[in-house]
């Protein structure tokens, strides 16, 4: 007798889960990690906290949207690739078709959000960001040289502010981790429930570096815009590390002195890419709306969307295997010690730079963020509604002031 596996395990129900996150995850990359701690860890308990914090520590190594590959590796673990496609999909739409309609010319799109409303969204995210620090400090850092660790890497990301000083943090952890914690066995671990071979792990990692080398090749032997535009897009997704913000100059670079699209309309875009939910990487379905030259409009904005999330995908589905082995292993549970506690400090830096820094610039700011940070951890209020509340709570205050 066959069984019918739970409801939120089916693509569909994956599917629904990311649109809703996908909708209401405003903040950044950094937010977006804490919306999914509530949502994965504590919420619907799919993983263990010990296992998001895996995945966001692997996620944080590979270069791409880290948000995005964490959500794509949660949705692998429930359903498989469908689950992942599933994730990504949820995650990604809602934010790639308002930056699609706002290139079409909604040039009035901006107006319907208030300056008082984006920057209630901008405070909710500091709140969320304190609930995922306190809940993973709390959990992962459980000896003083764990906080340690966390502290000094809060603070060399602070003077280090760069996405490859975010990388070099995490791997001086997990040296540190390394020579610092002797486990005298394997410590427990929580398996996640992945399908997918070392076999297929190694095929899809290979068709990564084959696109990554092959497609500048073949934009040579087979010149057209598409080929070049979609180049163009995969090596920005293969290349930047810390993802969010750290593309916009890339992407700058590629799509302005070509030509494709002009300065003026990128920057019209980034101010839009701030008004919207979800990861900053479907900034490149606004510019692939927006070229000069064919392909453009729905068409444009969907081939370079793909173009630009193909290696979070290949990444992440290709190591997912390798990963769950060598963590087994004592000396990488060793070192995993250590970047758990570096991924905290990360995250501390984060919490007062941008994220502080950019929301809370008067007392009502920090009264408005309190209550938010309330909300969610003491009075247990769903995200989504707390961040809509903010968002009108900073209407009314920008409108009485």
């Amino acid at each position: 007798m066959t069984t019918t596996p739970p409801n939120d395990s089916r693509p569909w129900s994956v599917f629904l889960i990311f649109l809703r996150l996908g909708l209401t995850s405003f903040g950044g990359p950094i937010a977006h990690l804490g919306y999914f701690r509530a949502e994965f860890v504590t919420r619907r308990r799919w993983l263990t906290e010990r296992s998001y914090a895996d995945l966001v520590a692997l996620c944080q190594f590979l270069p791409g949207p880290a948000s995005s590959q964490v959500g794509i590796a949660v949705g692998l673990s429930r359903a498989g690739y469908s689950g992942a496609l599933a994730a990504w999909a949820g995650f990604t739409l809602p934010s790639a078709i308002a930056l699609i309609l706002f290139a079409l010319g909604i040039s009035s799109y901006g107006d319907y959000v208030s300056q008082g409303m984006l920057h209630g969204l901008k405070v909710v995210a500091v709140a969320v960001v304190a609930q995922a620090v306190w809940g993973m400090a709390r959990n992962l850092c459980t000896d003083g040289l764990r906080i340690t660790i966390m502290a000094i890497a809060t603070c060399l990301v602070l003077l280090v502010p760069s996405a490859w000083g975010q990388v070099g943090v995490i791997a001086i952890a997990g040296i540190a981790g390394r020579l610092l914690f002797k486990p005298a066995q394997i410590i427990e671990h929580d398996p996640l429930p992945i399908t997918v071979s070392h076999r297929a792990g190694v095929l899809w990692l290979s068709l990564f570096f084959v696109l990554l080398i092959g497609l500048p090749v073949l934009a040579k032997l087979m010149p057209s815009q598409t080929m070049e535009i979609v180049d163009s897009f995969y090596r920005v997704g293969s290349l930047v590390f810390g993802g969010g913000h750290v593309v916009l100059p890339l992407l700058q670079a590629e799509v302005v002195p070509s030509g494709w699209v002009s300065n003026e309309s990128f920057l019209a875009g980034y101010g839009a890419a701030q008004a919207v939910p979800g990861p900053l990487f479907t900034f490149a379905a606004f510019l692939g709306a927006s070229m000069n030259t064919a392909p453009s409009g729905w068409i444009g904005g969907i081939v370079c969307l793909l173009a630009i999330f193909a290696p979070s995908f290949l990444l992440v589905v290709g190591a997912m295997p390798f990963w769950e082995l060598l963590r087994r292993n004592t000396g990488t549970q060793a070192a995993l010690a250590g970047i758990n506690a570096a991924v905290v400090g990360l995250l501390l830096a984060a919490l007062y730079h941008p994220v502080w820094t950019s929301a809370i610039f008067q007392p009502q700011d920090f009264g408005l963020a309190l209550v938010a940070l309330v909300a969610l951890m003491f009075w247990k209020l769903p995200p989504w509604l707390v961040v809509v509340s903010s968002a009108a709570a900073g209407w009314v205050l920008s409108a009485a002031l």
